[in-house]
């Protein structure tokens, strides 16, 4: 049998992002760490993705994940959001790839659908399943920090998923 694996969740945002490490043994996660990263306000693009990937890579060297999976860019309002989104991603996932982790990039709606059973589930239902899937009795996080626990735990689920097939 494998040993641990030890995930860390992403969910990118420009402003906030939220982090999640989720460490899974023997079909039981658990909760290493959660919280966000908060840019600062009025700071100009480059700055602001420059902070995120710099957290991102502290996060990285404080925790040790095996993993990383990331929540995809989901179709915004506008395109200037949808582009400022997908900047902030993209400044996370290179701090992965510079750390040599492996990035799994997931749709809000498979997230939502893996943890509630509904890809259209809103954030307070997801909040609640984190919760129960990590055995926290009052989580005190962010819903960012709680969608980003949510991305890693439905790596998680996929990742089981994919060696129950490869061994049939």
């Amino acid at each position: 049998m494998a040993g641990p694996v030890v995930v860390l969740g992403l969910d990118p945002g420009s402003q906030v992002t939220g982090y999640g490490v989720v460490r899974e043994a023997s079909g039981k996660a658990e909760l290493v760490a959660v919280g966000t990263i908060r840019t600062p306000s009025g700071g100009d693009m480059a700055q602001r993705l420059g902070v995120i990937y710099s957290r991102v890579a502290e996060l990285i060297k404080a925790h040790g994940p095996h993993e990383a999976a990331i929540e995809s860019v989901f179709v915004a309002k506008n395109s200037a959001s949808a582009l400022k989104l997908g900047q902030a991603r993209g400044a996370a996932m290179a701090a992965c790839a510079v750390a040599g982790l492996g990035v799994a990039g997931y749709p809000p709606t498979l997230v939502k659908k893996s943890l509630v059973g509904a890809g259209r589930a809103e954030k307070e239902q997801v909040a609640f399943m984190v919760a129960q899937i990590l055995g926290v009795k009052k989580p005190d996080w962010a819903l960012d920090a709680s969608d980003a626990l949510a991305v890693a735990i439905c790596h998680l689920n996929e990742r089981r998923l994919r060696k129950l097939m490869e061994a049939q």
